[in-house]
Order: C-alpha cells, then structure tokens, then sequence
C-alpha cells in the first residue's frame, strides 16, 4: 500500500469517534494492553508528561512539548484530532511522523489489526509509542482523546500528570455532572506521581483533592500558584506565590483564554526541575514564544486574513465558546460574520446560548458523518435570536462571509473543530 491507501484502509477498517462519535467509544482497555502487549510495551522505553483536561490540553501539550525542545531534549507528542493531516498526531520534535512509518506500521501488522479489530484511536496510540521508542525519544507529551480513566494513553507512567480544567463535553459518556467528568479524567492520577490541576473550581476540585490522597500524589492548583496579568504591549506579567517573577513572558498563541494555559504550563515546568529536568527560563520563553514553529499548532485563535480581519479557533464547547465570545467583544470590527457548525451528537443548546444576536451567521455542515445538518442548525439558533444563511459545506459558507464581509468587517469561524479542519 502507498501512503494515501494506507490512509483509506484507516479510516475505513477501523472505528473512528471524530467520525461516527459514540460507537467507537470504547469503556475498558482490554484491546489497549493487547496492542502494548503485542508490541512490546514501547511506552516504558521512553519518559512521558500525561495531559488531561476539557479544554486547554492541546495548546498546554504544545506548550510543554516546545519547552522540553528548546531545553534540548529529544520530544515525542501525540495530539489528537488532526486538523489536515493524519501524521498531525504524532510528532518528534515538531515533525510529523513519516509517510513510510505509517504505511509500514500497517502493511506489517495489518493481520493483527483486522484479528483485534481495535479503535481508531487504540491504533493510533499503539504507532505513536512504538515510533516513539523505535527513534530514541527521552520525553513525550502525551495528550489524552476523551476522559482519561479508561483512555488509551492511560497506560503510560508519567513523570508528571495533569489536568487542565473541567467544563462539559461528552457528557454522554463522561457524565453529566461536573464531579462525573472530574472523576472520568482524575484516572489519569498515578501512585507517587506529581499532579497539576489547571483551575480551583469548588464544584469538582475535591475529586482531584480525594483521588490524589489515595494514590499518595503531589498536587497543586495552577490557579492559585500564579498569577498573570496581561501588560501594554499584549505579553504577560507571572507571578508566583514562590516568588518567582516571569515579567512581559510572550506567548505565540494569541487567545485570550492562554492566560489559563500559562500558570498550568509554569507549574508543569516547575515539577519538572526539582525532578531533575534542566528546563531553564530561557527555554521557558523560548518555548511560549516560539510554540507555533516548534510544534506546528494551528487553530486557536489563528489569523488568516487582515482585512476583513478573519480568525478561526477550534473552541466547541461552553467554555470555549465563552472565551471566544469573550474575545470578540474586545476586538474592533463594523459587523461580525460568524462562520459556524457544530457536531449532531452534543446538547449545543449552551454554546448557542452564548454566540452574539448581532452577528450574521452562515450555517454549515462539515464533511463527516458526525455533523449536525445545517438546516437543524439554523433552526435551533433562530431560538436564540442567531439570523443567517444556510450552506451545505463549509467553502460555500466561507466563500458566502468573504462576499459580504467590508475590509472593516471581521469573519470568525468555528463550532467545530472540523468546521476549521476543514478551512484549513
């Protein structure tokens, strides 16, 4: 097979959840441990950073990953969803995993996959930490898909675990309640193993506090180590309740909703250098400054076009939403166009209830099975005062923006994180 019908067979062969959502969503990690097991458990040949969270653990994952680079270390990260390319996930120092890797990876183990018949994303893990220790990397950032307790990655032993934050998402199969979905990531807390939670949120940080106590693990609360201020010329001024001072620290992602992300970051950094790590603050600001070359992130809060002013975010869910919504109210436009799609599989009855009335909309349905038709779309946000066109795929509801957008204007879009997938 070439690469492109490696590719195929992928996404054909195996359940995918960014595809056809809960069907693929696996609740035990039976398949997981075989496929460790048949390859030879390629997670313990290498150190690894364990990143959870409902928003915030991509860019932290990034974040981390352009640190640990810039001090020198040999870095693995795997991410997930890709945005263009499948290789997106998996990346050594920034760059993509090889085409070869891939359909090698495949072409040798085909027999075991179509045997095992594994997830999507079980696959995926089990090429990511094999490459990983087949090319000699000291330290991987490891993001989670969705949970942590019984996701794939969480067989790893991390140096260090972490969680960005709480909000709902996948409520289906995390839980409806805050302590629910706290309690579905806080599995990724190991025995004697530091934790960093991003945000004191009273509602679920007891769940944290209870299962670090059991598991006999450090943990701080980002939150309420640092403290961060954005100064005149757009960086931030850090300071932590140790002292510690990082003043104008620039960050190469450009949301506001970084703020968080920092403190999570600092804190990560800190337990990395009493156990040993030689991260320094030069490699700290090097590493937030220079984020987007190092590791290749693209879609949150990104510029495409200066005038109109056009940006796209892969924000998706209540928190993210109300941090972009927050953001655009702060940024200078005559009209805001919205470009928007969201997923057929989530209560979307809280993002909507977030978006702006006086912004033109243009209702789109991205190209997966997963999405919610742009017609039932348009139709729930007219319930909330959202007014606009309908479009059957993304292009054509850009193409419409960029029609009857003013270069004084700004376009927006986002929803999903495959609506922007796919403009990229």
């Amino acid at each position: 097979m070439n690469y492109p019908e490696t590719l195929a067979w992928l996404f054909a062969q195996l359940p995918m959840y960014q595809r056809i959502g809960q069907a693929a969503y696996k609740n035990n990690l039976d398949n997981t441990l075989e496929l460790d097991r048949y390859f030879n458990h390629p997670h313990r040949e290498f150190k690894s950073i364990h990143i959870a969270g409902t928003n915030g653990k991509g860019s932290v994952s990034h974040m981390l990953a352009s640190v640990l680079q810039e001090a020198g270390y040999k870095t693995g990260l795997y991410t997930s969803p890709h945005l263009k390319d499948f290789r997106e996930r998996i990346k050594i120092n920034g760059e993509m995993i090889p085409e070869t890797y891939v359909t090698r990876f495949i072409e040798t183990n085909r027999e075991f996959f179509e045997r095992l018949r594994p997830s999507f994303f079980e696959m995926t893990v089990a090429m990511a930490f094999r490459y990983f220790a087949d090319c000699g990397v000291e330290i991987a950032v490891v993001e989670t898909g969705l949970g942590g307790r019984l996701d794939s990655t969480n067989i790893v032993e991390p140096e260090l675990s972490v969680i960005t934050n709480i909000s709902f998402d996948h409520t289906a199969l995390l839980g409806g309640t805050l302590p629910e979905i706290a309690r579905e990531k806080a599995g990724i807390i190991k025995a004697n193993t530091p934790i960093v939670a991003g945000t004191y949120d009273p509602a679920c940080a007891f769940v944290f506090i209870q299962k670090a106590d059991e598991c006999n693990a450090p943990l701080t609360f980002a939150s309420r180590q640092w403290n961060v201020e954005k100064n005149e010329a757009g960086n931030y001024n850090v300071t932590g309740v140790n002292g510690c001072h990082y003043p104008d620290l620039a960050c190469g992602l450009k949301g506001a909703y970084q703020r968080k992300n920092i403190p999570v970051l600092l804190e990560a950094a800190e337990i990395l250098q009493r156990k040993g790590f030689a991260v320094h603050e030069k490699d700290i600001r090097a590493g937030l400054r220079q984020v987007i070359p190092n590791t290749g992130l693209s879609g949150r809060w990104q510029q495409l076009n200066e005038r109109p002013l056009t940006i796209c975010d892969t924000g998706h869910n209540e928190d993210g939403i109300r941090e972009i919504t927050a953001q655009l109210k702060s940024c200078t436009y005559r009209k805001l166009h919205i470009v928007f799609g969201m997923v057929n599989d989530k209560d979307i009855s809280g993002v909507l209830s977030l978006l702006p009335a006086d912004a033109v909309y243009y209702f789109c349905k991205a190209s997966i099975p997963r999405s919610l038709d742009e017609n039932r779309l348009a139709e729930q946000a007219g319930r909330y005062g959202l007014r606009g066109t309908t479009h059957p795929t993304v292009a054509e509801a850009y193409a419409a923006a960029r029609q009857h957008a003013a270069p004084e204007d700004m376009i927006y879009i986002g929803g999903s994180t495959f609506v922007v997938a796919e403009l990229l």
